[in-house]
């Protein structure tokens, strides 16, 4: 609607009702003084606005306006107005906390039919509200976490990894192609029903990493015991899982040739490792780092867990209803964190993102959206409960602290800062007092298996790719 509003008026008379989904109905009865002065400020805004040869802007006459622009264009303009107006007024009046634009319950094309100005006009509005969180319970909650505990056996495994890329690949000889060698292969593959190639299903010299999950199931299986030089026909079926979809499920054929064999030598364990694999003088320094990392991975992977666990025993305790609005603003925030998390692996977003698959993101979003609003307004609900605020002092000194670590970026928005860091420190506020008023039980441990800097990165790049569905894969 227009920005423009009628000139001030007396207080409107309005009628409140709620309605589902956090949502209000304001019937409002607008005088007819009101409706005239709104439609003599139209035919006035567009008087200016409009040049007609032989007049000055502005001293348009009116019956020549009228008939210029016509009746019904001063009509839609002087409603949308009036209705613009009476809605701000009547949420003032009423003291409504208004989210999004309101809604017309007739629609504009009926009320437009009923608008005579200089006559009184009843209207009503629904929008939707603020929701008011309300929490059945708040002290003793009782949840059930994942149990996260350190797995001191990944040390010897990142280790190894760290040994298998720093590896030197030296060639094979006297000896079949074995588990964990490179095999540089050509290759080419059929589908078996059709007899029609494989799209992307060729090569004339490929390394391939002979490790199970590395190519389609079979095809690694199929190498392995060959000789260099030799050739075999082997059969492999997709996965119905395959992303994709001409292949999915279909049995293949591939002609084989091994070119060349290598393996891979690793660099004997010792210091001079550690200073190849990381900033450590010695192998014991690094084996302390990696330690002591994934001993605080795996601890703040279980306080993420009873969090978690407590805020899904705080939600059931929640009585809301979710407006729409909030709703479709969360989903817009998800599907734009996706996209930002696709953008990171330097894939193109705006190619990806069609409007189909922004509509299916939105769509398969919803449910996280609607969790996501839930678990935020029962932390609303309860500070509310039980007066839990971060004081003054502690936001100031938080501020500082985070201030000198972003000194060098600039353009920050100190308010903008402001409001995030309260946000961070209440919801922290908010989480301590859960725990030490609720009963948190373990499931079955589970070893802290993930990269201590990679973890984080790693889950949200998964969900982006399958929220996304790249076209190709091996």
């Amino acid at each position: 609607m227009s920005s423009a509003a009628a000139p001030a008026a007396s207080p409107l008379s309005i009628k409140a009702s709620p309605r589902p989904g956090s949502r209000v109905a304001l019937e409002v009865a607008i005088p007819g003084g009101r409706s005239q002065a709104s439609y003599d400020a139209a035919v006035d805004k567009l008087s200016r606005s409009i040049k007609l040869p032989g007049f000055r802007k502005g001293k348009v006459p009116r019956p020549v306006l009228l008939q210029q622009i016509g009746p019904l264009r001063i009509r839609a303009t002087a409603l949308e107005d009036l209705v613009d107006a009476a809605f701000r007024d009547a949420v003032s009046q009423e003291m409504v906390v208004a989210i999004g634009r309101p809604e017309l319950t007739e629609g504009f094309e009926v009320v437009m039919e009923r608008f005579e100005p200089g006559s009184a006009l009843t209207i009503t509005l629904e929008l939707d509200v603020e929701p008011t969180p309300k929490l059945k319970s708040t002290k003793g909650l009782k949840a059930e976490a994942e149990a996260i505990s350190f797995d001191p056996a990944r040390i010897d495994e990142l280790i190894e990894q760290s040994r298998k890329q720093l590896a030197t690949l030296v060639p094979v000889e006297g000896r079949p192609a074995a588990s964990g060698d490179v095999a540089v292969l050509s290759f080419s593959g059929i589908y078996v029903d059709s007899g029609e190639a494989i799209s992307g299903g060729s090569s004339d010299a490929m390394e391939v990493e002979l490790e199970e999950g590395r190519m389609i199931p079979g095809f690694v299986e199929g190498v392995i015991g060959m000789a260099i030089g030799a050739s075999k026909t082997i059969d492999c079926q997709f996965p119905e899982s395959y992303p994709q979809e001409e292949a999915a499920g279909r049995q293949s054929r591939f002609e084989i040739s091994l070119k060349d064999l290598k393996c891979r030598e690793l660099p004997a364990l010792d210091d001079s490792f550690a200073q190849q694999a990381s900033d450590k003088a010695t192998l014991a320094e690094l084996r302390s780092d990696l330690e002591t990392r994934l001993k605080d991975d795996a601890e703040r992977r279980a306080k993420a867990s009873r969090h978690d666990a407590l805020l899904a025993a705080l939600v059931q305790e929640l009585e809301v209803e979710l407006p729409e609005t909030l709703v479709q603003q969360e989903i817009r925030n998800l599907v734009e964190q996706t996209a930002g998390q696709i953008a990171q692996q330097g894939m193109d977003v705006k190619k990806l993102f069609t409007p189909d698959l922004v509509r299916s993101l939105m769509d398969t979003s919803r449910p996280e959206a609607e969790e996501r609003l839930r678990r935020s307004l029962a932390l609303k609900a309860l500070a509310a409960a039980e007066a839990i605020e971060v004081e003054a002092k502690e936001l100031e000194t938080k501020i500082k602290e985070i201030s000198r670590g972003l000194s060098q970026q600039g353009n920050i928005d100190p308010e903008r800062l402001r409001l995030a860091v309260a946000d961070d420190l209440l919801r922290d506020k908010l989480l301590e007092w859960l725990e030490a008023n609720s009963t948190i039980t373990e499931k079955a441990a589970t070893p802290a298996d993930a990269d201590p800097d990679a973890a984080g990165e790693e889950q949200a790049k998964a969900k982006a790719k399958a929220k996304a569905k790249p076209a190709k894969a091996q």
